[in-house]
């Protein structure tokens, strides 16, 4: 039994899909009640992946484990060691935990404090582990979808600096192995799309798609703070738009570990657009 955490996110909606066409029994779990659209066969269970209490019972018996953070990322939530704990004992012998490639690169981050806590959990608990380390998701990119709909624009800042993000299907497509086999245990995988591509471009590949002019309106640095402000908390949105804005050459840099896992390139912000492109309309 595979138990999933983050179940009804980017990420989840893929991975859960796959382990279950894998013939492997699969937990979907999540904070909220049980959503539409589960395969045949899956169970839902509601639980705080930052409380270990709620998830005791949907470990029990558990061979693998995906560990995908939310509020706990903020401070919230109990030591990561109560939750492997709570798996070890479960019976849990393969953990795969998402967590950033500022761990790599900026690794004294105080934004990314909570995941370096837990990757040093997991890393000591005794199970084999995976850590999966992405950089920026294509999929932020549907924070433009209403102005784009509404407005046929894109605001965001730093028009020209290029990253290279990387679909969230991708970091299912890795993690799918990782939980289903030994073979990846011990390993830390940097995780990235295939080039990279400024916002710029991104809003230009979603007007290709769309078959209409999107304009891009190039935020300032300021502008952009007070609207991260509105959804993200204070001590994180400097890290971010230094990322954005000022990123350190490794944050640039194309990382094999997609292709190298799954034999084939990294899915491209083209690709991620043309699956997601209702959202634009």
């Amino acid at each position: 039994m595979i138990v999933v955490t983050g179940a009804t996110g980017n990420i989840g909606r893929t991975l859960v899909p796959l382990l279950a066409e894998a013939g492997e029994e699969v937990v979907a779990v999540s904070r909220q009640p049980q959503p539409a659209g589960l395969p045949a066969g899956v169970r839902h269970a509601r639980a705080d992946v930052g409380e270990a209490a709620s998830m005791r019972p949907v470990l029990d018996g558990a061979d693998a484990f995906f560990i995908l953070l939310g509020g706990e990322l903020n401070g919230h939530g109990e030591s990561p060691n109560a939750l492997l704990d709570v798996a070890g004992a479960a019976g849990v012998k393969r953990v795969v935990l998402l967590s950033s490639q500022l761990n790599s690169t900026r690794p004294e981050a105080p934004s990314h404090t909570r995941l370096r806590e837990f990757e040093a959990a997991v890393r000591a608990s005794g199970v084999e582990f995976t850590i999966l380390r992405p950089g920026g998701f294509a999929s932020n990119a549907f924070a433009w979808a209403e102005s784009v709909r509404t407005k046929r624009t894109v605001f965001a800042p730093f028009a020209d600096v290029a990253l290279p993000v990387i679909d969230p299907a991708d970091i299912a497509e890795v993690a799918a192995p990782a939980l289903l086999d030994g073979g990846h245990a011990g390993r830390t995988y940097e995780l990235t799309g295939p080039e990279a591509i400024s916002p710029r471009r991104q809003a230009a590949v979603i007007s290709e798609a769309l078959g209409e002019e999107v304009a891009f309106v190039e935020l300032s640095r300021q502008e952009a703070h007070a609207h991260m402000a509105q959804f993200m908390p204070q001590e994180v949105i400097g890290g971010t738009l230094d990322v954005l804005g000022i990123p350190l050459p490794a944050e640039q840099e194309i990382s094999p570990d997609v292709e190298n896992v799954l034999h084939r390139p990294a899915r491209s912000f083209d690709e991620w657009v043309a699956r997601n492109l209702p959202a634009f309309r």
